[in-house]
């Protein structure tokens, strides 16, 4: 298909337009069916009417530079042809510019409402009292805990210590509220205390239910159920550490929409989300064998195992993330991301780091491929498998910092924003292989209507400019899905049926893979047999996935090697296990057990300039030495004490039993 279109590009391009139209149908259907909208309900079709316009924008540029030498054979009424999808696209333009114009009226609308209820307010004072005094009983008074600026037309600027009365909570976390001087305005609730104790253990409460609502709809229209499994736990850890997320934000440290990081939780609250976990086999509802571990006795090797999900992801990179403020400071950068239905977490986190540039502090980058010595920490290139049949599956990604307190040393993990990338449509067709620019969510990924920063407001004011100017300062995500060619969709067939991870290190995984099968499928003396099995690479392997830079290490070493094999040696896939193995025990075991190696510690700069140096040092000499015999001989060579763990694999210990 993709041959096919490089041959046709005015066929391509009348696909494209098709698609557009199609989009911009189902959203003047769905403008249509609401009757009145309610104003979130109007921001997001006012959002993607500026989307499908830039989409519309770009196949008019293409469209404008086709020429009939383009075609690999003639095409007939070519320029007629041309006119038509030209006229097309204006269509659409005007019926999105028309859709766009309503909504803009309904809001204009709205705010004046506002006003001529200020004017109301003005030339009735006896009115006004009466109002206050109801507003007082039904909302009371609030204190600001921070300076605000109004950054849009119906805002309201106050300093901090400045008593406002609230008039109307609305579920977006935008109050309505009114100072000392009977000014009426939006302002951010996390800029608010109660006054007294009271409406403070109730206005709590409140934001508690309104943090963590689980009701109708999140994740982009996925439905979420009550939560009953485990790591919901987590969840509540990160709302209950809401409290200093809030200091820091009133503050001015942090952005609003900046929450406690909801996947890093999931990760420290044990292995069960971590790759080490998905590496190892399933077993199948009996327990009696295994689910995707089996063996092929024509090939004599596993059997590839065909995923329902099966598909290459690259990170570009993250714009106009907000900085976090000079009294933290930052300590990584990263997303992280793993398969999700709306309602729990599906596969393993998978992190990838980011790098940013002083001179563009809001852009974060990723390596499209990584090579030679570069961390598989960098890599941005991943696998995504999954053979989960949930109607909602998709990724979801979270953007996130590390970070540290200047003033209390304190160190924490916040999100930036995260986003659901639904991976099927309504009709369980997957979603087409191509570039995604996706827009960011502030809060968890179980809140609702909650914006990044709310300084940059995605609330519909302005002409259909301004609007444009807004979206672009949004922040964003933006990621390319790949679909796999035949070489590729095999490699992939023989990691587990879920697992996410880096592109640069699938050989090694597979190799583990390999040997697994080797150990319990073909060499084991009885299948009715759970002894404990001696052998070093399967006890010890899925700890590097839990080390990247000893992950790194192998990486390297079996470069190295594999350089030096001949052809034939390596179409020889048994000679291939058994060098990896020598490499192995090289190279990954001893650094596993190596007391001079510092333990890992995510984001600490210090710790992992430590451990890369005794690893460099590590490898070098076993280059100089031609093996790693001489270092683990050596007096200067410490080493943890021996534990039988290092040696055994206990299988059943290990297997996933409780795999969906």
């Amino acid at each position: 298909m993709l041959a096919r279109r490089q041959r046709d590009p005015l066929q391509s391009l009348q696909r494209r337009n098709q698609e557009l139209k199609q989009q911009v149908d189902d959203l003047l259907s769905e403008s249509r069916l609401k009757g009145a909208l309610e104003a979130s309900k109007r921001r997001d079709i006012y959002q993607r009417c500026i989307q499908l316009k830039q989409a519309i924008d770009e196949n008019k540029n293409a469209l404008q530079k086709l020429s009939k030498a383009d075609e690999p054979a003639p095409v007939g009424s070519y320029d007629q042809k041309k006119e038509e999808e030209h006229n097309l696209l204006d269509k659409l333009t005007h019926q999105l510019q028309e859709l766009a114009v309503s909504i803009s009226r309904e809001n204009v609308a709205e705010t004046g409402a506002l006003t001529e209820g200020e004017d109301d307010d003005n030339s009735a004072e006896e009115d006004e009292e009466e109002e206050e005094e109801d507003e007082e009983t039904t909302s009371g008074e609030y204190i600001a805990v921070g300076d605000f600026t109004a950054q849009q037309v119906g805002d309201l600027t106050f300093k901090k210590g400045e008593i406002l009365l609230i008039i109307e909570k609305n579920p977006d976390g935008w109050w309505m509220a009114k100072n000392a001087k009977g000014n009426k305005g939006l302002i951010p609730r996390t800029y608010l205390e109660p006054c007294n104790k009271e409406e403070g253990e109730e206005s709590s409460e409140e934001g508690s239910e309104e943090d963590v609502e689980i009701g109708d709809e999140t994740a982009e229209g996925t439905e979420v159920k009550q939560r009953t499994d485990s790591h919901w736990s987590a969840v509540r850890k990160a709302i209950s550490e809401i409290n200093t997320v809030d200091v820091l934000t009133t503050m001015g440290a942090i952005p609003a929409g900046f929450r406690p990081s909801t996947l890093f939780q999931l990760l420290e609250e044990g292995n069960q989300f971590r790759a080490s976990y998905f590496l190892q086999p399933a077993l199948t509802t009996s327990q009696l064998a295994f689910r995707d571990l089996m063996w092929d006795a024509k090939t004599g090797s596993i059997r590839s195992r065909p995923s329902r999900v099966s598909l290459i992801l690259t990170l570009w990179s993250c714009k106009m993330i907000p900085l976090p403020g000079v009294s933290i400071q930052v300590l990584s950068r990263h997303v992280r991301f793993c398969l999700f239905d709306g309602n729990k977490v599906l596969s393993n986190i998978h992190t990838v780091r980011a790098t940013w540039q002083p001179k563009k502090p809001k852009t974060w980058t990723f390596s499209p491929q990584v090579t030679g010595i570069l961390p598989c920490l960098l890599d941005g290139d991943c696998f995504i498998r999954s053979n989960s049949s949930s109607p909602d599956l998709g990724i979801l990604f979270e953007l996130g910092i590390s970070y540290i307190r200047n003033s209390t040393g304190e160190r924490g993990e916040l999100s930036c924003g995260w986003v659901f990338l639904k991976l099927f449509d309504a009709s369980g067709i997957p979603i087409p292989a191509k570039t995604y620019e996706l827009f960011l969510n502030g809060g968890t990924p179980y809140e609702k209507g909650v914006e990044v920063d709310p300084s940059v407001s995605r609330r519909a004011h302005g002409s259909v400019f301004h609007q444009m100017m807004t979206v672009r300062r949004q922040p964003q995500l933006l990621v390319k899905l790949r679909s796999l060619n035949r070489r590729s969709r095999s490699t992939l067939s023989l990691l587990p049926e879920t697992l996410i991870g880096s592109m640069c290190s699938v050989h090694l995984l597979i190799f583990y893979r390999q040997i697994l099968g080797d150990v319990l499928l073909k060499d084991r003396m009885s299948m009715h047999s759970a002894d404990l099995i001696s052998n070093p690479v399967l006890a010890t392997f899925p700890r590097l996935l839990e080390q990247p830079d000893v992950m790194d290490a192998l990486r390297s070493s079996w470069a190295e090697k594999e350089s030096t094999l001949k052809r034939s040696d390596k179409r020889d896939k048994e000679l291939l296990k058994a060098v990896f193995l020598l490499v192995y025990h090289d190279c990954a075991l001893p650094l596993l057990h190596s007391a001079l190696l510092p333990p890992f510690r995510w984001a600490e700069e210090e710790t992992e300039a430590a451990r890369w140096k005794v690893i460099a040092d590590f490898l070098k000499q076993n280059r100089e030495n031609e093996g790693a015999l001489q270092a683990l001989l050596s007096p200067a060579g410490l080493h943890e004490p021996f534990d039988i763990s290092e040696q055994t694999y206990d299988f059943l210990g290990e297997i996933r039993k409780n795999a969906a």
